[in-house]
């Protein structure tokens, strides 16, 4: 068994759990937060929008924004709205996001 999965799953308190998170975090592990995450605990999916939006990574927060997180997509709205990327938004507005459509006319306007 992986050591993080040995840590998350027999953990006697949550305390151990989030300061593995936080752990990882700082580190800007993506790959263990999205395992965790994929595992279905939420508060590794909000520390990987976090760390994805700190790093500026569209694929991970376009996969997330993807599966449904809404956090996860006004990340990648705000990030694609900064780097003036057009194609982005609007495969998001035509994805049926209303922010995004917003976003785009807006930027088109100007």
């Amino acid at each position: 068994m992986a050591a993080w999965r040995f840590i998350v799953s027999e953990g006697e308190d949550g305390n151990s759990v989030d300061e593995f998170l936080e752990l990882a975090a700082e580190r800007q592990d993506v790959d263990t937060l999205r395992r965790l995450s994929e595992d279905g605990n939420g508060t590794a999916t909000d520390l990987l929008i976090e760390v994805a939006t700190e790093l500026g990574d569209m694929i991970e927060l376009r996969r997330l924004a993807d599966a449904g997180n809404a956090t996860a997509a006004d990340q990648l709205i705000e990030l694609a709205s900064e780097r003036g990327d057009l194609a982005e938004l609007r495969r998001l507005a035509s994805r049926g996001n209303a922010t995004a459509a917003v976003v785009l006319q807006e930027m088109i306007a100007e």
